[in-house]
């Protein structure tokens, strides 16, 4: 069976594990206090030369997400989202564990619009009986849909937050595979629109870790006292500093990014031209298709992928392709798409063909 289930199924990309093999025996201080996360911070902050960020570590997203948002908000602060975002979708009820209301809109291709978040701001400051105060927009890029935020929408959503005295922080589990899918800005550009945000590692190429940025000054103090209350200091902390200079050091963030984008394109057009439908056409690693029953029957057994929802009488399915997926699983997968798709319209011609022998 081929893997397209995820992009964090596999260990890390060679770098790393160079850089594990070669410091493992090294001492190092704990908590983040060492050289290697120092010089993880110091790659990624040259990849910001128009802003001066606080940078930290923590193990997963879902942790990182909770960390940022309790040390952002006050108790009575609220979140805006889009309802496809993974921390109202995937996260367990993290954040509202961690004692703040998450507001959803309905988006377009997984994204928050400015006109969502003009209406969701509205709907909040106009009802005194909510006792809520809009303060945090919380975005995904890419979205957990595969799509990427246009430079107009990110700048827009930005000014929107400055207006109305709110923060937007940016979920970067797959920042790689956005700022390689063709768009016009870097992380550079992110830094002056986002408060904070942080950027993904688990899902390109690390065995774990991901890097809060964070750029607005007023957010700056105290961040690593929420997070060692929030158990999300790391003692062996040197760790993720190596992950990320495995990930910086040589751009491999960005090279393996691009890798998994090319490959998933190639299955998309692929797709497209075989005629399956798209639940979402996406320019980044993640993939939709919409599959028939028999398509369904036909591939489960071949292909590991994840099962998204259900369209009418058929079955969106979620293809992934990562820094590990190979050309020849590729090519093996758009093989068992053409047979897949000539079982179906096989199996549609059958009744056809008996109708015509009854007359």
């Amino acid at each position: 069976m081929i893997f397209f289930r995820n992009d964090y199924g596999e260990g890390c990309i060679e770098p790393i594990l160079k850089l594990l093999q070669e410091k493992n025996e090294e001492k190092n201080p704990g908590y983040g206090t060492d050289d290697y996360c120092a010089r993880a911070a110091e790659l990624i902050q040259s990849k910001l030369p128009d802003t001066k960020a606080d940078i930290h570590f923590i193990a997963s997203g879902t942790l990182t997400n909770v960390v940022m948002i309790r040390h952002v908000l006050r108790p009575h602060e609220v979140v805006i989202a889009a309802d496809t975002a993974h921390i109202a979708t995937h996260e367990g009820g993290a954040i509202e564990a961690s004692g703040h209301k998450i507001i959803t809109m309905p988006a377009s291709s997984g994204k928050l619009s400015a006109m969502s978040l003009r209406k969701a701001i509205h709907n909040l400051v106009s009802d005194a009986s909510s006792y809520l105060v809009p303060k945090l927009v919380y975005i995904s890029n890419a979205t957990e849909l595969g799509t990427v935020y246009t430079r107009t929408e990110l700048e827009e959503l930005s000014a929107i937050c400055k207006e109305n005295d709110m923060y937007l922080m940016i979920d970067g589990a797959r920042m790689a595979q956005a700022l390689m899918s063709g768009i016009d800005y870097t992380l550079n550009d992110i830094a002056k629109w986002a408060d904070l945000f942080w950027i993904g590692g688990t899902k390109n190429g690390a065995l774990f870790g991901e890097a809060v940025v964070i750029t607005n000054d007023a957010l700056k103090p105290y961040f690593r006292m929420i997070q060692k209350q929030s158990g999300a200091i790391l003692a062996k902390g040197w760790l993720l500093g190596l992950q990320f200079m495995g990930l910086f050091e040589n751009d491999d963030f960005y090279k393996y990014a691009k890798y998994a984008n090319d490959l998933a394109s190639i299955i998309q057009n692929e797709a497209i031209r075989l005629g399956y439908p798209l639940f979402m056409r996406t320019t980044t690693n993640q993939l939709f298709l919409v599959l028939d029953q028999t398509q369904y029957d036909y591939l489960k057994d071949k292909v590991d992928f994840e099962i998204w929802t259900n369209w009418d009488e058929n079955i969106v399915i979620r293809l992934v392709t990562s820094w590990n997926t190979s050309k020849t699983d590729v090519s093996t997968l758009c093989q068992y798409m053409q047979l897949a798709m000539d079982l179906s319209k096989k199996n549609e011609e059958s009744p056809q063909d008996e109708e015509e022998t009854d007359e």
